[in-house]
């Protein structure tokens, strides 16, 4: 079963030894809205690459067709 994309950003901010109430301020949001996207797992591909870059990191979101075309 594949993780969720709030399951893969809950280990990268372990990893990162960070909080989800760090992350949020860094993102201007509230730790109450974070935590309600990431366990709704609603997150936008703009947020996705935010958060990227606030746990300095990046984010590739694509669709693979065949094995040499991907969106």
């Amino acid at each position: 079963m594949p993780l969720s994309m709030g399951e893969k950003i809950r280990i990268l901010l372990r990893r990162k030894n960070t909080t989800i109430a760090a992350l949020a301020e860094i993102l201007c949001t509230s730790r109450q809205n974070l935590t309600n996207k990431l366990n709704r797992d609603n997150f936008t591909e703009k947020e996705l690459h935010e958060i990227a870059e606030a746990l300095g990191c990046r984010f590739e979101g694509f669709f693979i067709i065949n094995e040499n075309e991907q969106i």
